[in-house]
């Protein structure tokens, strides 16, 4: 049987990408992985990482041909996991698809079910995809602060790169949870009100934590979100409060950490990084259960843009530049 898909093909020399090329194709089912659970797929959503994918950018893609995408969502076709059965609604985000393993931008996909989750009947499929990596991303953030003793009366909670699909996430979840959100953006002479509807009660530049500072500045955050790295996290964490948790998701301004131990032996701060891509089944269904409680559908409504899966090349750049908004739901069928 075939399908449609968006597949990337590349030829490496010494590490370097010399060739690169992501297009629409036609592919039988001999072209996936076999596993236990084939999925016929609806959405997916467009990341930071399926940006870099589809661009040519080093760092994702581990194999030639695949396909990318590291969110899908759609109904079970058939299974021999018990766990699920044909016609199943479910959400896999990450677990290396779209990276090592042929992704979500597809209308087909065979897939581990050990990674899959069952949506939760607040989402629709639509929803389910818009949450995506990004939103369970941050999700995953969100139960870092609390793990780490971070509640809405501890005081105020920053959230980096708040613009994007993570941090309007993050914003919308914390709110919701009656925290007290500051948002850290590039764009916010255009983003402002966007970001206070999420809930965000104040609003600071970017600009303002990407100069290197003192290894301890005034204490700020009773705990943050970040989505940058880079000199940004280690600005951040030097402002946190005693006993604060920062949790780190992204690298958006870098993978380099130019911090002291400072933060940590004098003020007890907790560095919390997430990882996604390896969450193991238990907390990928207690992010989601969180997220179908604390998330307000409204919200996600209104972050979400979608589009058709000849338009995921062209929409990569822009997610690059820091020019996407919100969520990018992918319908694969389009």
């Amino acid at each position: 049987m075939s399908f449609r898909a968006l597949q990337v093909t590349q030829q490496i020399d010494n590490g370097a990408i010399v060739e690169h090329d992501a297009r629409l194709r036609t592919l039988d089912d001999d072209a996936l992985e076999p596993a236990d659970v084939e999925v016929d797929v609806e959405y997916s959503a467009l990341n930071y990482k399926d940006g870099l994918a589809l661009a040519g950018r080093p760092g994702v893609l581990r194999k030639s041909p695949l396909i990318p995408g590291i969110d899908l969502v759609g109904r079970v076709r058939a299974s021999a996991d018990p766990r699920f059965v044909p016609g199943d609604h479910v959400v896999l985000n990450g677990d290396g698809i779209g990276e090592s393993l042929n992704g979500g931008f597809a209308e087909r996909a065979a897939v581990r079910g050990e990674a899959l989750v069952l949506i939760p009947d607040a989402f629709t499929l639509h929803q389910a995809a818009a949450v995506g990596t990004a939103g369970f991303t941050a999700m995953l953030a969100v139960l870092a602060l609390e793990h780490g003793g971070v509640t809405p009366s501890s005081g105020d909670v920053l959230v980096t790169g708040a613009a994007g699909g993570v941090g309007s996430v993050a914003i919308a979840v914390l709110a919701k949870l009656g925290y007290s959100v500051t948002a850290s953006t590039g764009r916010g002479d255009s983003e402002a009100g966007y970001l206070r509807e999420l809930g965000a009660s104040a609003i600071l530049n970017r600009a303002d934590f990407v100069e290197s500072g003192r290894p301890l500045q005034k204490a700020r955050w009773a705990g943050a979100i970040d989505t940058v790295g880079s000199t940004t996290l280690a600005n951040v964490l030097a402002q946190t409060s005693y006993g604060g948790v920062v949790a780190a998701c992204g690298v958006a301004g870098g993978p380099d950490l130019p911090a002291t131990v400072m933060p940590f032996i004098l003020r007890g701060v907790s560095l919390a990084g997430i990882n996604s891509v390896e969450a193991p089944r238990m907390r990928r269904q207690d992010a989601w259960d969180r997220l179908a409680r604390d998330l307000d559908l409204h919200l996600l409504d209104g972050m979400t843009k979608t589009i058709g899966l000849e338009d995921a090349v062209g929409a990569a750049g822009r997610i690059l530049a820091g020019q996407v908004r919100g969520r990018t739901v992918v319908d694969v069928h389009r």
